[in-house]
Parts: C-alpha cells; structure tokens; sequence
C-alpha cells in the first residue's frame, strides 16, 4: 500500500471515529448544562456529588397532599371547647396545649427542629445549606374565637407543615433556612390583645411590661395563665421573646380571605399589598341606675342608652370618612347589672376601627371621643374611661416579595390579584422585623370566625404549591 493510500485511511479513521463521538460530546455538554440548571435552582452547589435531580422531576408539578392536609384540618378542629362544626380555643387553656402538641408533632414528623419562646411561639425550622443567612419564615395563628370555624390561621400553619413536605418531596434544599412560626393568641379573645406573640416578637416593650398586670375575664394573670401552659416559667422578663430587625430575610403568610372577593370573582389566589392599620377603644359609661319602673324617664341616667348612641355615632363617623376603607365596629357590649327590671348604671362597649389610611383613621377615632363626652353631658351619666388600646400604623407588603408571589403563581398557571387585607393578621407586625408578604385563597361566601367557613381541598392545594414555590424563591435569594 503506498504512502499516499495508508494517509488517507489513517485520516478516514480519524474522521469517522470525531464524528462517532459528536453525539456523545452533544449530550454530555448537554448534560452538563442541564445539572447545572438544576443545581443551581435546587440550591445544591454545582460540584454538589449527591445530586439527584432529572430534568423530568424539576418541571414536574408539585405533589400536595390535600386530603392528608384536610385530615389534619379536621382533626385539630377536635381541640376544641365547642361541640362541632363549631371551634373554641383560646389561650393556654387545655385544649390550646393539646393543639400545639399536635403541631409540633406533625412538625417533627417534617424533620424539623422544634423550639418554643417564653409566650409559647412554635418554631420549626429546616437548615439551609447557607444556614447562617437570614431565614425566611412563614406562618399563622391556630388559636380560635368561641364558635368560630376551623381554618382561619390553621391553613397558615398547617398548609406551612405541607409547603416544607412539597419541597423535600421535589428533593429542593433551600440555600436559606426555612421556618415555620405558630404564633400565639393572634386573637385577642383572653386578654384582649390581638396578634400578642407576633407583638412581642417585634419586640413591643410596652405590651411586655404591661402584661405583668394583665389579667382575663376570671381574673387570671397573664403570667398564671402561661406557667398553666408551661411557658414563661421562670421569669416575668419577656425580652427574651424580642427578635432583632432582619432576622428574617422575608416573612410570607398563607391565609383564607375571609371575604368573598376571590371566589365571587374567580381568582385563585390573592395577593396582599398592603394590611390595614387597626385601632381598638375600651368605653366605659356610668350612671345611677334604678327600678325600670319607679323611675320616671326624665329622671333617668341611663348609662346603657348612652353605649347605644355612641355606638350609632361609631356608624355615623365612618360612614362621613368618604371611603369604603373605613370601618368601625362595636363588638362587646356590656350592660350592669343585666336584670331586664333595672336601669343599666355601667355600660362597657368595646370598639374596632380599622383603615388602610392612618391619619383618616386617627380622625373617626377623635371623632368618636368627641362623641362620647357629648353624649355623656347630654345624658347626665360620666364617660369614666376612654383607652385607646392600640393604634397600629398600617404595613406595605414588600415589593420582591410580591413579585416572586405572582412569578409563582404564573408559573403554577393559576389567576391572581392584588389586594388589600382589611383583616389585621401577625404579618403586619412581622412586617416591623422583616419585609413581609401575604396571600390570601378563597373561603366559601367570605364566611369567617362562624362554624360554617369553609375552604375547599383545591383552593388551599393552589395555596400550598404557590407558598412552596414561593418559599422556594425567597431562600435563594
């Protein structure tokens, strides 16, 4: 074979054998760069070994446990001191303690690592590969107004439990911790102080100091209440509760709307821009009271009418603010002694007004003390206590966090809307120690704090994938 011919074998061997190996160098190149696509969503460094992610199982839908989370809704709904379908639980009573063992369990079963503050806020937390950085936290309240329903604040909590299962169901590990919080006595049905653990939380060292004299209905300290439940055991010092601003790098909250806006209109989930600053009034008006028939009507000091006209004054001054984002509420009201046969001598009303717009708020609450004087001169009774209890300033949701909740929700394909919370929830004082968002999904004709609300299993599935998404985002930020 000459010279010439043995060349160009050698060279046709060549050739054939780089163009054999195209292929395989296409797919490894490919290969490459679909790990790293991976790796870099999943949160696994890129030289991470164990890696375990196929291209199939990342675009893949989230896998929720519905029937599993609605089983678990059904079962802590039977801590309750209310027969069903009503639910009952108020602070550090028996079955309050027996509903946190059950969340803390389920969130063990999580693997998650469990804690507890002085105030009995629960927290479970899973490591991030980065777990020095800033957590992103989610979560609500599981306490209940007597005879309320059974999913205001538990989805929150328990769709949390079921976002964490999705995640490590779809083999995510988050670069920043994640961290659920149950947050205690979001309502204020004890001691008359709503959303008190995510207060303390935020570090309000006046609630604090104030609790030490704080006592219920039955004239049980706070302090009593909490050592029955077995918190705050050792000290009346509640500073320890207080977290540092920026602890959180984000705080999101799952919750049912409670109004009819999303399911009136159709849209799954709702998006939270900004939480409405809510105000609470304590009122109490005295007269001399009597004999509901020997004392004659131009006589009378009647302390219970003087409740009534204020309360019709609380309508008034709202209605007069000009905008549908007002609202005033007289929710307690309390006459003595009670006996159909006699003048009331005490009336105690308790007031809410709330508005997205604080200065505007400010102006009906002034209004309402105005008010109150006059209608006790003009009734010759004395207006013997007006405390204003709170009056927080509203909170904005924030920007990224709202982004990456409709990023989530596109990419879930389901509706979204922005939206006002005109509810106050532990997200506007989470709002105080981090940037804070909130979503709402549907709830059955807007029903709230009555036996019959009711989310159904496919609404709080869209909840849960948009929160594990989301919660996902935010810890790779």
């Amino acid at each position: 074979m000459s010279l010439t011919l043995r060349f160009f074998h050698s060279f046709a061997f060549l050739f054939i054998f780089f163009l054999s190996t195209i292929p395989a160098l296409l797919v490894l190149e490919n290969e490459d760069s679909t790990i790293k696509t991976m790796q870099d969503f999943s949160g696994y460094p890129v030289d991470e070994p164990t890696h375990s992610f196929t291209l199939t199982s990342l675009s893949a839908p989230f896998s929720v446990d519905s029937q599993t989370l609605q089983k678990q809704i059904d079962e802590l709904s039977t801590f309750s001191d209310a027969p069903a379908p009503a639910v009952t639980r108020v602070l550090y009573t028996d079955k309050d303690v027996l509903a946190r063992r059950y969340i803390k369990n389920l969130m063990g079963l999580a693997g998650l690592s469990v804690r507890e503050d002085a105030v009995g806020n629960i927290f479970g937390r899973w490591d991030g590969y980065e777990p020095d950085l800033p957590a992103v936290a989610t979560g609500s309240h599981i306490d209940a107004i007597p005879y309320s329903g059974k999913y205001d604040g538990v989805v929150g909590v328990l769709g949390a439990i079921e976002a964490i299962n999705v995640l490590k169901r779809w083999a995510f590990k988050p670069k920043r911790s994640l961290e659920i919080i149950l947050f205690t006595s979001e309502e204020p049905t004890r001691f008359g102080i709503s959303c008190l653990g995510s207060r303390l939380l935020a570090g309000d060292e006046t609630l604090a100091k104030a609790l030490k004299a704080t006592v219920d209905g039955q004239n049980i300290s706070f302090f009593d209440a909490a050592r029955s439940a077995g918190y705050a055991r050792y000290e009346d010092d509640l500073s320890s509760v207080f977290l540092k601003k920026g602890t959180y790098s984000a705080f999101i909250e799952l919750h049912i709307e409670q109004g009819p806006i999303l399911e009136v209109e159709g849209v799954a989930i709702g998006i939270v821009t900004a939480i409405a600053a809510p105000a609470s009034i304590k009122v109490d008006f005295e007269g001399s009271g009597g004999h509901a028939g020997a004392v004659l009507m131009p006589n009378r000091n009647d302390a219970g009418l003087a409740a009534v006209e204020l309360a019709l004054a609380v309508e008034k001054h709202v209605l007069e603010s000009g905008s549908i984002d007002t609202v005033g509420t007289v929710g307690i009201l309390d006459l003595h002694p009670g006996a159909i046969n006699s003048i009331p001598s005490k009336a105690h009303m308790e007031i809410d007004t709330r508005d997205i717009d604080e200065k505007r708020r400010n102006t009906v609450i002034q209004k309402i003390h105005q008010s109150a004087n006059t209608i006790a001169k003009n009734r010759r009774v004395s207006l013997s206590e007006f405390k204003i209890v709170n009056q927080d300033p509203p909170a904005l949701s924030e920007k990224s966090i709202i982004e990456a909740m409709e990023a989530a929700s596109k990419e879930l394909n389901l509706t979204n809307k922005l939206m006002i919370s005109r509810a106050y929830h532990d997200s506007l004082f989470m709002a105080r120690i981090s940037p804070m968002g909130m979503m709402f999904i549907p709830c059955y004709k807007g029903y709230s704090h009555k036996p019959e609300e009711y989310a159904s299993q496919d609404d709080m599935e869209n909840g849960v994938m948009v929160l594990a998404l989301t919660l996902a985002k935010l810890s790779m930020s």
